[in-house]
């Protein structure tokens, strides 16, 4: 079967590239609706070194995606089931190691095609049904179980003391975060520091909120989520630094390109624990979907999601693009390649 895959092969510049797949032990599942990621915008604007871009493209973009079966040999699902697939692909046996870690593991839209393709042949395991759950929502399944593995993560890492769990900034991951930290624990209080007034005012389930300039001179947490990147890591680690209570687990989530100056003296004062997650496997997109099954949650989840017009050329896919950097959360829209 002939597939088109639309590859990005330098910032801002499309190409189509056709394939001949073979799909006897793959199941096929066409491409609905799909969410813009940072990462993906980084690529589309050329923001990642030339060294980077040189060994990642050209590739298609896009690794939030809904869609549904067509065809299914292994007998795995019918056609027509709604699923969201899992970019990550480990090879191998990865041991004690969590797939998205492991050597040798590959990311779709990273080095890789990822899904803005006619068709997409995958193994089973790569698939994770999702009925229940609203399509435009269900496309950002990924970047929800990205936040249900650092919460995972956290559990293992961090001591019983959770009464005020934090998390600096207001994008779309710590939005995210923050409705799975709630829901994991009730009893907490859940905290958010960020810049934005208009973007915090969208966290009306959290305990607390801040300006990240005006936080209170006595405040402290127990445990805290960086989920800034880029410039603003340095700025919140040093916050968290500073306000964290003794034996307090440091949770790094956002992505910095350039290296981040850590204040290990206070680290070691306090006893810390720093925890780098990133990315999920499919143990946490089983998670991420049980989680959006409640009518609340994925009501939360429906209130960051901005729909655009569907894509139907290559022009489609510029516009969504640079939609996506005037939108204040997650971008979503119709694939109608």
């Amino acid at each position: 079967m002939i597939n088109q895959i639309y590859q990005l092969v330098a910032p801002k510049v499309f190409s189509v590239k056709y394939e001949d797949v073979s799909f006897t032990d793959k199941m096929i599942i066409r491409p609905e609706y799909m969410a813009i990621c940072h990462a993906d915008q980084r690529y589309y604007l050329g923001q990642r070194d030339a060294q980077t871009l040189h060994k990642k493209l050209p590739m298609a973009l896009i690794h939030e995606c809904f869609g549904r079966v067509v065809y299914d040999p292994t007998g795995t699902m019918p056609a027509g089931e709604g699923v969201v697939m899992i970019p990550n692909t480990p090879v191998g046996d990865t041991g004690l190691i969590y797939e998205n870690y492991a050597k040798g593991s590959y990311f779709l839209s990273s080095g890789h095609d990822g899904f803005m393709r006619e068709f997409v042949a995958m193994a089973p395991d790569r698939v994770v049904s999702c009925q229940g759950v609203k399509p435009q929502v269900a496309a950002i399944t990924e970047f929800v179980s990205v936040a249900v593995h650092a919460v995972s993560r956290f559990e293992r890492a961090a001591h019983g003391n959770r009464d005020r769990i934090a998390i600096w900034g207001d994008g779309s991951l710590a939005y995210v975060v923050a409705n799975v930290l709630k829901s994991k624990y009730p009893n907490s209080k859940i905290i958010v520091i960020g810049h934005q007034e208009r973007k915090l005012a969208q966290f009306s389930f959290a305990d607390e909120t801040y300006l990240a300039g005006l936080i209170p001179e006595h405040f402290q947490v127990d445990h805290a989520f960086e989920c800034c990147g880029g410039d603003g890591s340095y700025y919140a680690i040093r916050d968290i630094i500073r306000y964290i209570n003794p034996q307090g687990a440091l949770m790094l989530m956002g992505v910095s390109e350039n290296e981040v100056a850590i204040n290990t003296r206070m680290v070691l004062e306090k006893g810390m624990t720093l925890v780098g997650s990133s990315r999920s496997g499919r143990v946490d997109f089983e998670q991420a979907i049980q989680l959006m099954k409640d009518r609340r949650f994925q009501s939360r989840l429906n209130m960051i999601v901005y729909e655009d017009q569907p894509v139907h050329s290559v022009g489609d896919i510029h516009r969504v693009f640079e939609n996506d950097l005037i939108t204040p959360f997650k971008t979503v829209f119709k694939w109608g390649m």
